[in-house]
C-alpha cells in the first residue's frame, strides 16, 4: 500500500506510518479532527485512535479519510513494493537495478 510516497508492508509499519502522514496532512491543512472525521462519516473517536496509530481501518475507511484529507490511496501487489521504492526514494535504492524498465515500442504506422 503507497501513501503519498510510503510503501508500507507489515501492520505494524501500516499503522504507524499512515497515521504519521494523516496527522501531517491535516494539521498541514488546518482541518481539525473533527473535521476529518465528519468528511470520511466516521467518528471523531474512531478518527482519533486511527490517527494515533492505535487502530487499523478498514480499506474504505482509509479511502474516504484520504479523501477527505486530498490524499489518494493506492493499493500495490507485494512483487511491486521494491519498484515502488526505487521510483519513491530513488537514493535509498542499494541496488541499482532499475525498479521499472521502459522499452521502445515498434511504431505500428511504419
Amino acid at each position: 500500500m503507497t501513501v503519498q510516497g510510503i510503501v508500507v508492508t507489515t501492520e505494524s509499519e501500516d499503522l504507524q506510518l499512515i497515521a504519521q502522514k494523516l496527522k501531517a496532512t491535516r494539521k498541514e491543512l488546518g482541518y481539525s479532527q473533527k473535521r476529518v472525521a465528519e468528511q470520511a462519516s466516521i467518528s471523531r473517536l474512531r478518527y482519533q485512535d486511527i490517527e494515533a496509530g492505535r487502530s487499523s481501518a478498514r480499506a474504505i475507511t482509509l479511502i474516504n479519510i484520504g479523501r477527505a484529507l486530498g490524499l489518494e490511496l493506492v493499493f500495490v501487489p507485494q512483487a511491486w513494493v521494491p519498484a515502488v521504492n526505487a521510483l519513491i526514494r530513488p537514493d535509498d535504492v542499494v541496488d541499482d537495478t532499475p525498479g521499472l524498465v521502459f522499452t521502445q515500442l515498434d511504431d505500428p504506422d511504419e
